[in-house]
């Protein structure tokens, strides 16, 4: 079975973008199931508006995903009138959906990481066990954080934690270039952005 992350992000571009970033996120979570992959959102980053993300990271798993993903990784067009700004005359807002391999090797520098151990709760504050199997890891340099409490096995989720992060650091990597690439479309307005993988129509403010 294969496990893939896609990364959906705005490139820090506008909230019109940002509204962008999660209309694809409920596309490409509804398509995964309809294709009857497993896709779950790992990590998001929410906008400064209702219903907006700057950013989310799916891992979705399931068999022959080599098809499903290329029909996603790239730049993807809206077409809308602004939900936000009601005189505004740009309707063609662009998002990046970006694959993201999982390292096969937990290559890293054991003191750029620092690991903590907490109870992992379930709904309405439950401990699903008495026992610290949770674990949060943390990038030093940087701040960044993640936690991992899927298993009862704290070696488990140890591993799951610091797969995460190093995904969210690549992710972030990533998204470093989109702002440069979305700084670059916003200056010049042509449609040299990316040759979109995928063109949507439809209003935002559904």
């Amino acid at each position: 079975m294969d496990r893939i992350y896609l990364q959906v992000t705005s490139g820090r571009g506008p909230a019109e973008c940002c509204r962008v970033v999660a209309k694809v996120l409920e596309i490409i979570l509804a398509e995964a199931k309809r294709n009857g992959y497993s896709a779950e959102v790992a990590e998001h980053e929410e906008g400064e508006l209702n219903r907006t993300l700057f950013s989310a990271l799916v891992l979705i798993q399931g068999p022959n995903l080599t098809k499903f993903i290329r029909s996603w990784e790239g730049t993807v067009l809206w077409i809308s009138r602004s939900p936000y700004r009601k005189f505004h005359k740009r309707k063609n807002w662009f998002v990046g959906v970006q694959k993201l391999d999982i390292p096969e090797k937990m290559n890293y520098d054991e003191r750029d990481i620092r690991f903590q151990t907490l109870k992992a709760s379930g709904p309405g504050g439950q401990h699903v066990n008495k026992t610290e199997s949770a674990v949060r890891a943390i990038h030093v340099l940087s701040g960044i954080s993640v936690i991992a409490s899927d298993s009862r096995s704290q070696l488990q989720n140890k591993r799951l934690a610091l797969e995460r992060l190093l995904i969210k650091l690549a992710a972030r990597e990533q998204e470093k270039a989109l702002v440069l690439t979305q700084d670059s479309w916003q200056n010049h307005n042509l449609l040299q952005r990316g040759n979109p993988i995928r063109v949507f129509k439809a209003e935002l403010n559904t």
